[in-house]
């Protein structure tokens, strides 16, 4: 999603951006200091020459910084693959005097501040065709552009708090900005334009040679690329970047999809070639992949070096990958049985933790070890809630554990269901058992139509279907569309069958409104729950170990006091920043763990993690167990810190927390962390898997006044709200005419549960008195 914004000034805030040279010691923290750049582990690449995939920084690190700033490269550098791993990508433009600037677009109308500064030199041009209109490099002096012009990012979904802080950097700059240390490539997207405006792109080039290492150039022409190729260094390679099949390269005057087939010809004049994702994977109308092309080999084959292009945290990936941006590239470089020459990213990071640490990782057995990797609703981020699909998803992606959250029905069946309320997690509204929804004020302050609504029966029929939660679809960002309401809600005692057949270490039982379910529904839900893992031979065994979860104190201290075998986890409130003492002390009492909300750990401004919090520090101290939820793998679910990737923020948690567990919609992107290659690797682990220091980019806003807004300190855990009254008793159950919850919770009419039977009873005699005053006006 590109964008388009007013700014003002920025002119002294640049000014001194640009004086203190770069992020210095503070780009250093961004990623946890100068650590070792440790090897990279051997692995087999099917590359044309079987090293490493090249990792392609497009404009630096442009995913967080205005793309081609000096941040952006100098964050790049420390932040990605060492040395030659990864290259720092240049998109050269020409100034009206003959200068070469790094800026993404020849139209800098989306990029720079271009529009402040000089709002009356907006033109129209043909440009490859097509009528364009902006404010164009060719029409502008540098020192035109250095001085009023500054850099801003193109993309809606990334933060705009650099923006109009970077001057435009020159080419030459540039090459001193990356200091020699990694390989340059330089790409020329219009020489055809330039030309028919009096700069010569070629002449520029090779004026520049003794200036700008040039180990990459790429163009969209190809006639330019044959122009210059008899001239250029054979230490510069050249690579042809496709566009879109259907458009044309006028220099040769053919669409791409036409040259796409004759790489012969194209082996002639370069030596790799560049295409869009979607050459290599395509992409159904409705965003699944589609079987892979040969064009990988058919590159190889030709003797050609393949680069894919368009990789960033922050876009809509097919929903194959899960959202998760690291499962796209090891579809490119190991896990689709090819592997492309490099990739072209906005964020190197994710393409470096890749193609280091991740890529070839083998698949054995599954170990239990901590921090054990504890499904949240099962694998809710591919299917839908605590259905069959989603818990043996769970498994199959290496879950250790998987959870239910304990739901009753009218009847007395316990099942697995993510929320008491049928709105939330099914089609209900739309089935025959739509009832009127009631207002249950102790279960919420909205009405709903609840399990206990409900007899088993029909929350088991053909009619009623799940529906897939989308936590952020505020963003317009769903899941797995085509299983959105597929899958079967399971019993208790189904759930608990399927973990004692499989691989797992053991179950995480989830308890909520029990206080309720005994004194309106007349079930004591905890002496439920104990029953079934009975019936389920969980008091025989050893193997499986047994959690239960609970927000309500009340529950664990009564399974404590029965003495119960399972290991009892307190979930606190998700809006705290600590605990005091007494309360630390209190849940010692009933607690061995609790689980903690993972945005608990930081205070966030504007998703800029602001500082850390010593709520993890403090709960470990008084010797409890920590669990983390809820780990999503949507960009807009991660702070800016976490770069958008899903990875990186996990690596956070486990490096910097001793965790016990991690709770999360999907389980098999934490699988594969415990996997990784590199954080076994000591002093010798890269650069870009130490753990990011949080607040790094707060603190690099502040040296240009930028920051986001500070913050209050989040409130503090105390006792009283950890102390609860006992459960109550369970009422004595009645089911006149078999009707209602089987064992005795009064029945009540359109299935309301029994709080609500003094309401529907004061509606019907109000109704009633109506319909007798109306007869005697008559």
């Amino acid at each position: 999603m590109r964008r388009s914004r007013c700014h003002e000034g920025g002119g002294a805030a640049a000014a001194a951006a640009f004086s203190a040279l770069l992020l210095g010691c503070v780009v250093m923290a961004l990623v946890g200091g100068a650590a070792a750049q440790g090897p990279r582990l051997p692995s087999d690449y099917k590359t044309l020459s079987g090293a490493a995939p090249l990792v392609i920084a497009k404009g630096g690190f442009s995913g967080v910084f205005p793309d081609s700033s000096q941040d952006a490269y100098s964050f790049a550098k420390v932040a990605s693959a060492p040395g030659t791993g990864t290259a720092m990508w240049c998109d050269v433009q020409l100034t009206k005097d003959g200068v070469g600037v790094c800026l993404r677009d020849i139209n800098m109308n989306n990029c720079t501040t271009v529009g402040q500064a000089y709002p009356a030199r907006k033109r129209t041009y043909v440009i490859d065709g097509m009528h364009k209109t902006g404010w164009f490099v060719s029409d502008f002096t540098i020192a035109e552009l250095q001085s009023a012009v500054y850099l801003t990012q193109a993309i809606w979904s990334r933060s705009e708090r650099f923006d109009a802080i970077y001057p435009i950097v020159s080419v030459t700059d540039f090459q001193y900005l990356v200091n020699m240390s990694s390989p340059v490539w330089l790409n020329v997207q219009h020489p055809i334009f330039y030309k028919q405006h009096g700069l010569d792109m070629s002449r520029y080039i090779f004026s520049i040679r003794k200036l700008v290492s040039m180990d990459y150039i790429s163009s969209p022409e190809l006639g330019f690329l044959k122009n210059i190729s008899a001239r250029v260094g054979r230490k510069t390679k050249l690579v042809y970047s496709f566009l879109d099949k259907n458009l044309l390269d006028h220099s040769m005057n053919q669409t791409y999809g036409l040259l796409s087939t004759n790489l012969t010809f194209i082996k002639s004049i370069a030596s790799g070639i560049m295409v869009p994702k979607d050459y290599i994977w395509p992409v159904t109308s409705d965003n699944y992949l589609r079987p892979s092309t040969s064009i990988v080999t058919d590159a190889h084959k030709a003797g050609l070096e393949i680069y894919a292009s368009d990789f960033a945290n922050d876009r809509i990936i097919p929903y194959n990958y899960s959202y998760d941006p690291l499962a796209e590239y090891l579809n490119f470089i190991s896990d689709g049985g090819f592997s492309v020459d490099g990739v072209l990213s906005d964020y190197p990071i994710t393409a470096s933790e890749a193609i280091g640490c991740f890529a070839n990782l083998n698949s054995s057995k599954t170990d239990h070890a901590e921090p054990l990797v504890i499904s949240h609703n099962g694998a809710s981020g591919d299917y839908p809630d605590c259905t069959d699909l989603a818990y043996h998803s769970a498994i199959d992606d290496g879950a250790d554990v998987i959870d239910c959250p304990v739901q009753v029905t009218s009847d007395g069946v316990l099942m697995c269901m993510s929320s008491i309320n049928l709105l939330d997690t099914t089609n209900v509204q739309r089935t025959p058992f739509a009832t009127p929804p009631s207002l249950v004020p102790e279960i919420q302050s909205t009405p709903g139509i609840f399990t206990f609504n409900l007899t088993w029966a029909n929350i088991s029929s053909s009619a009623l279907k799940p529906r897939i939660s989308s936590p952020v679809s505020d963003y317009y960002l769903v899941r797995n569309p085509r299983y959105a309401n597929q899958g079967n809600f399971l019993k208790l005692s189904d759930f608990l069958a399927i973990v004692m057949e499989r691989d797992l270490s053991g179950a995480m039982i989830i308890i909520e409104n029990a206080a309720y379910i005994a004194k309106s529904l007349g079930i004591d839900i905890v002496d439920s729950v104990t029953t079934a893992l009975s019936a389920a031979g969980f008091d025989n065994q050893t193997a499986k170990e047994v959690l239960i979860q609970s927000k309500d104190s009340a529950v664990l201290v009564k399974l404590k006091q029965q003495k119960t075998k399972c290991k009892l986890v307190y979930t606190l409130p998700s809006d705290i920043g600590d605990a005091s003492n007494s309360s630390l002390k209190d849940i010692k009492k009933f607690a061995h763990a609790v689980v903690v909300d993972r945005i608990s750990v930081f205070a966030l401004s504007y998703n800029f993690i602001i500082r850390q919090n010593r709520l993890v520090h403090d709960l470990q101290s008084a010797g409890l167990a920590v669990y983390a939820q809820v780990f999503r793998n949507e960009f807009v679910a991660v702070p800016f810190d976490f770069f958008g990737d899903a990875t990186v923020q996990i690596n956070y948690y486990v490096q910097s927390f001793n965790l016990s567990g991690i709770i999360t919609d999907f389980p098999k992107t934490v699988r594969r962390y415990k996997k990784n290659t590199c954080t076994v690797l000591g002093k010798d682990m890269p650069n870009y898997m130490l753990p990011v220091v949080t607040g790094a980019l707060d603190q690099k806003l502040q040296t240009f006044q930028t920051q986001p807004p500070s913050v209050a300190p989040m409130p503090i855990l105390n006792s009283s709200s950890v102390e609860e009254p006992p459960l109550p008793p369970a009422a004595p159950r009645n089911v006149p005419g078999g009707g209602g919850p089987s064992g005795g919770a009064t029945a009540t009419p359109g299935g309301a549960p029994p709080s609500d039977a003094h309401h529907t009873a004061t509606v019907s005699t109000g109704m009633l008195l109506v319909v007798v005053s109306a007869a005697l006006l008559i």
